[in-house]
């Protein structure tokens, strides 16, 4: 069962061959006070999962959570066009890092979990630039507010590190967690989740 309802994990999840159900949970996503990128994104995947698996005890549930981080400010999803124009603005030209967590709550009621970083360079754009990806609103409901499975790619440079922590579910850190849950895998991997 996956405890979110993003449209990339979803994908992500079928090009595994994983059959699974979709159950979003509904935990707030705000930063505790000094919290690290790294700490909050693994809290949150841990908060998704486990909330889901109290209401599915006997479901095998993975939460998950991505955060960019510029300048050690957490950049969750852009409130608003005007947000989303003034993020993409302040990464123009740099190198960015993005985090994703992953947690796995099993029957058993234990719950494995873990991170993934990845750095990012975008290349130098206008506000003209900026406006016009937000104008598509492919950025308005991702971290960093940008796509880079869709037309954010356009603004990347180099990416150093996961593809898919930027996707939003690192696949190498799911398959660890698989097998630190007693799975091994092969390919298609089939009736985990």
């Amino acid at each position: 069962m996956l405890a979110s309802a993003s449209p990339r994990r979803v994908e992500c999840l079928r090009m595994l061959g994983l059959n699974f159900t979709v159950q979003p949970a509904d935990v707030a996503e705000t930063v505790q006070h000094e919290e690290s990128a790294e700490t909050h994104v693994e809290r949150l995947a841990r908060d998704k999962a486990t909330a889901v698996a109290s209401v599915y005890p006997d479901a095998v549930v993975l939460g998950g959570d991505t955060v960019v981080t510029l300048d050690g400010e957490i950049l969750g999803k852009p409130s608003g066009p005007e947000d989303a124009e003034a993020m993409l603005l302040r990464l123009a030209g740099r190198t960015h890092h993005v985090a994703s967590g992953l947690a796995l709550a099993l029957p058993s009621g234990d719950v494995r979990s873990g991170v993934s970083t990845t750095e990012v360079t975008f290349q130098q754009f206008s506000r003209e630039v900026a406006n016009a990806y937000v104008a598509t609103g492919e950025p308005l409901d991702k971290a960093g507010a940008y796509g880079i499975q869709g037309l954010g790619a356009a603004l990347v440079t180099e990416i150093r590190g996961d593809y898919h922590t930027v996707v939003g579910l690192p696949i190498t850190l799911l398959l660890t967690l698989f097998e630190e849950s007693g799975w091994g895998y092969t390919f298609p991997l089939q009736d985990r989740l």
